[in-house]
């Protein structure tokens, strides 16, 4: 998935990171006491260790300034969020308009001799584990004793999708080119983000790449008219298609009772997607029944927003995309801009810090109006893809 949904970063988390990065604590050479560390020229050790602080030094300012950068990004979503709540417009004021600290420093020196002790990491990262689809399986047959539907070929999950996706009220245009732009254009509905083998970098998964706090919050929202379908389309089954039409109804009443048994609340279903319960969940957008439904509201509840908020106007794939990539609120800010701000305003505004960073994307067309053009550009190539037309042959 190219981008993540905002998640604001509190002031003081990251006012604390300046304090802790490498460089402003008291510097700490590596040890060089082995026996081939000792075999290394006292005048090699010493430009070593003046490198080394150079590199440190340069490091610790550059954190120190982006730390800065990152911390006003935020006190200026909090200033925007107010003026909504309150009804008023926003202006050029309310955003950062210049671009966060690249370092141009120099690189860490190499360590002429062996360390006695590994180096700790530029900064600390998330490591937790990112379940892929065979971890998903796993667990909903752990937790529900159940495995999804799967199609036989990929056609038939796409013609299950467009069928549902057309009577919800998105439209061809929205869907096939936002599937265009999240797979490449030739993405299946168990297509997994950055998926190499035995792991992924992210938990998004099918045409609209879905993380697991999306199906937890879906099931959750949107669960019970799931569940009404679903037996409304038992009701002209019989035999072994009745069975296991009920069984999955049967589960997917459970897993909403799980969905629902939090606030209603993004952080909530995000506690719940990071479990092994919560994989089970997300194992509902493989199924081709409910993976339709559960890919169709993602998009939808974006439009369904903008309308709230009075749009008018039927939104761009590129728009929705914003909304789809960077969360309702925060995709609408971008979609409501004027051109002229658009122009003007830094992407980075509408990112965590950690996801601006890891993001090319986002980081190279680095302003509103440069990442919706982009945005536009991939979905005219990629609509030309196999998989796109497929897709929008079976609408």
């Amino acid at each position: 998935m190219p981008l993540e949904s905002i998640r604001p970063i509190p002031t003081i988390l990251a006012l604390s990171l300046a304090l802790t990065a490498p460089g402003a604590v008291a510097f700490e050479f590596p040890k060089l006491s082995s026996p081939a560390a000792q075999a290394v020229p006292p005048d090699v050790i010493a430009e070593y260790r003046r490198k080394l602080k150079v590199y440190q030094e340069a490091r610790a300012a550059y954190y120190a300034e982006a730390d800065t950068y990152w911390a006003s990004i935020v006190e200026k979503r909090r200033g925007r969020n107010a003026k909504r709540r309150a009804h008023e417009a926003t202006t050029l004021d309310d955003y950062v308009l210049t671009q966060p600290p690249v370092y141009v420093g120099p690189k860490r020196p190499v360590n002429p001799a062996p360390e006695t002790e590994p180096q700790p990491p530029e900064r600390p990262r998330d490591q937790k584990y990112v379940p892929v689809v065979t971890d998903l399986l796993k667990a909903a047959a752990e937790y529900y004793q159940w495995a999804p539907e799967r199609p036989v070929n990929d056609i038939d999950f796409k013609r299950a999708y467009a069928r549902f996706a057309l009577s919800a009220g998105l439209t061809r245009q929205q869907a096939v080119r936002v599937y265009a732009f999240e797979t490449g254009g030739n993405g299946t509905h168990a297509s997994q983000s950055g998926f190499h083998g035995t792991h992924a970098i992210s938990t998004a998964v099918g045409y609209n790449q879905l993380l697991t706090t999306n199906s937890v919050e879906l099931l959750a929202e949107q669960g019970e008219g799931f569940v009404r379908i679903l037996s409304q389309r038992a009701v002209n089954l019989s035999g072994a298609a009745r069975r296991t039409m009920d069984q999955k109804i049967a589960v997917l009443q459970k897993m909403v009772a799980m969905a629902r048994s939090v606030p209603d609340d993004w952080s909530e279903h995000e506690k719940i997607g990071d479990t092994p319960k919560g994989w089970a969940l997300h194992a509902m957008v493989l199924d081709i029944d409910v993976g339709p439904m559960l890919q169709t509201h993602k998009l939808l509840t974006s439009v369904q927003f903008a309308r709230e908020r009075g749009f008018a106007r039927p939104l761009t794939a590129a728009e929705l995309e914003m909304m789809n990539l960077t969360g309702d609120g925060t995709g609408l800010d971008m979609v409501t801009m004027p051109q002229p701000m658009r122009e003007q305003v830094a992407t980075a505004n509408f990112f965590q810090r950690s996801g601006y960073e890891r993001n090319p994307v986002a980081s190279h067309y680095n302003t509103v109006a440069k990442l919706l053009a982009i945005t536009d550009q991939r979905m005219d190539a990629n609509a030309m893809q196999p998989g796109a037309k497929e897709l929008a042959a079976a609408f």
